[in-house]
Formats: C-alpha cells, structure tokens, sequence
C-alpha cells in the first residue's frame, strides 16, 4: 500500500500506523523507518513490551464501540444499496441521523446519548 501511493507517509512525517500482530516483521518495521513513520502493535509474549502499546487498548475499544453501533444499532450490513453511491447515501443518512440523535438526547438531558430507541418508529 506504502509502494503505491508514497506520499501518505511522505506529506506526514511521524505518522503512527496502528496495526495487530500479522504486522510483526522486523523488515517491515526498518521499511517504515525509513520512510519516516512507525508502527504500534502487540508484543508477543516472547517480546518485551512495545513503546505505546498500553494505550491499544483504548483505540481497539473504540474501533469496536464505533464496528458495533454501524452495524448494530444503524443497520449497515442490511443498507440495500445497489451502487457505490447508493451504499455512500445510505451510510451518510444512518451516521447522520445518529449524529442528530446524540444532539437531541444531550439537548434534553437524557440519560443515554448513543440510544435511538425513542425514535423508532
């Protein structure tokens, strides 16, 4: 990916990519370095720990938090659209009218900001 479009690392220096296990290979991290960026993933068990790896935990929390309510509570796996762009408007609909009822809910006091139960109808 880094081969083919080299300036995603060049036009931002100490770029951090996040990354599981499968990306441990001592090649592909002197790879990164030498183009200016960095890699954060688990240790083995047989490594020490790695620099910022305390702080996975965190992001994969919150990459799953974010997976769950798309697919969840927004439906996205049944979007029904037919075209790229149709699948585009469909998403765009659904984060949207998350976005408003995250605003609604934090207007009005409510006790939970992520739910959209109160709105389906």
């Amino acid at each position: 990916m880094l081969d083919r479009e080299p300036d995603t690392v060049a036009a931002r220096p100490g770029l951090l990519l996040i990354a599981d296990k499968g990306f441990a290979s001592k090649e592909f991290e002197a790879d990164l370095g030498l183009r200016g960026a960095e890699v954060l993933r688990p240790s083995f068990t047989w490594e020490k720990r790695r620099k910022g790896e305390s702080q996975l935990k965190s992001v994969r929390q919150l990459t799953e938090l974010v997976n769950d309510t798309l697919k969840g509570q927004l439906d996205l796996e049944q979007h029904g659209g037919r075209t790229f762009e149709g699948v585009a408007v469909r998403v765009a609909q659904r984060i949207l009218a998350m976005v408003v009822a995250i605003w609604h809910n934090h207007k009005n006091g409510a006790p939970t900001m992520r739910s959209l139960i109160p709105y389906d109808h």
